[in-house]
Formats: structure tokens, sequence, C-alpha cells
């Protein structure tokens, strides 16, 4: 028998996030959850070596690998619909708890449980998830940032309400990363380069 989980999978680069928006550069949600995969193991280390905790990175890094992979079937709703209202978030909610479903049916019964644990999250410590969606938040922050680079000012707004709604979160993890590393990204590759010689 053929399982078509990991096919399904690949088709992560066809959905294109930021729909409403001018883009000057596309991006899809296999490149955003490999970014967010990166900024959830890094908080999750800054978590455990800063700020007291023990948590575990690479499991952050798997949670935030499959955070968005339901989109495949439902397609990337912006966020001003989809927290637009109550009844839609929960319908929302509702859609991408049966999508995570159909993706696991698609996988041999001896896979199922553990990515079960990865589709449909049902962590011991909920502060690893927070800090998963940290992660995606500071990935929009980045994608923003760079657009802004780019000359284009309609994610103006959008890094505006971005960065409230990390500072709303509360999270030290967040605010140390943005600390140590977020001015990096308004720089050139030379201007990064100079600051490695």
């Amino acid at each position: 028998m053929s399982y078509h989980f990991f096919a399904i999978m690949s088709r992560m680069k066809y959905i294109n996030r930021w729909s409403l928006m001018n883009n000057t550069r596309t991006e899809n949600i296999s490149e955003h959850s490999l970014t967010v995969a990166m900024l959830a193991h890094a908080l999750t280390v800054i978590h455990n070596k800063k700020c007291g905790g023990c948590l575990n990175p690479e499991h952050a890094a798997a949670l935030a690998l499959f955070h968005d992979c339901t989109e495949i079937i439902t397609g990337d709703l912006p966020t001003p619909i989809k927290y637009s209202s109550k009844t839609l978030r929960n319908a929302y909610k509702d859609i991408e708890h049966e999508a995570a479903n159909q993706l696991l049916s698609s996988l041999p019964d001896y896979m199922q449980e553990e990515y079960q644990n990865l589709l449909i999250p049902d962590e011991p410590d909920p502060y690893l998830l927070k800090l998963v969606k940290g992660a995606d938040r500071l990935s929009a922050l980045i994608k923003c940032i760079e657009e802004l680079q780019m000359g284009n000012s309609e994610f103006s707004k959008a890094k505006d309400e971005i960065l409230s709604s990390l500072h709303k979160m509360n999270l030290p993890e967040v605010m140390i990363f943005m600390d140590d590393f977020l001015p990096s990204f308004s720089l050139s590759l030379d201007e990064q380069n100079i600051a490695l010689q």
C-alpha cells in the first residue's frame, strides 16, 4: 500500500502567504515553516540558557515545521480575516482540526501517533507552544522588515501590528531575540559581512 503524507507535505511550496498584500517577493508556507522552525529552536535555546528553562529545542523545531501544514488543505486564510470574529476564529479552528485528521489518515498506523503530536499538539508544557507562536509572529515581522527594505510601504502597518502583538505575548525570549538578532535583518549583505570581519 502507498501512503500519501509526504507527497502532500511537499505541496506546502505551492501555498503562498500574505495573499491580500502586494509582495515584492512571494513567500510560501514551506519557506515560512523552515524560518519558524529555526526561530522556535532559537527561542527555546534562549529559554533554556537565559531564562532558566528546560525545554526541548528540537521538539520546538519539529512542531514549527508542521504548524501550518493544514493550509495545504485549507489554504492560507489571511490573519485579519481569520481573527475578525470569534465565530470565524472557532470555525477555522474546527476546519484546521479536520484537515489535520485528514493528513494523519494519509500515514500508516504505526506513524500516526507520533505525527498526531506534531499536527494536533497536546503539549505537557504549553509554554513550548507559546514559543512556537512567538517564532511564527517573529517570522511575520521579519517578512515585514524585508518588504520595507525593498521600499514596499504596504507592510508598514502590518509591521506595527505584529510588533505590538509580540510585546503583548510577554515572552522574554522573544525580547532577547529581538535585541540580539533583529537589527541584522535591516542590514545589507555587505553590512553583515563587514560586521563579520
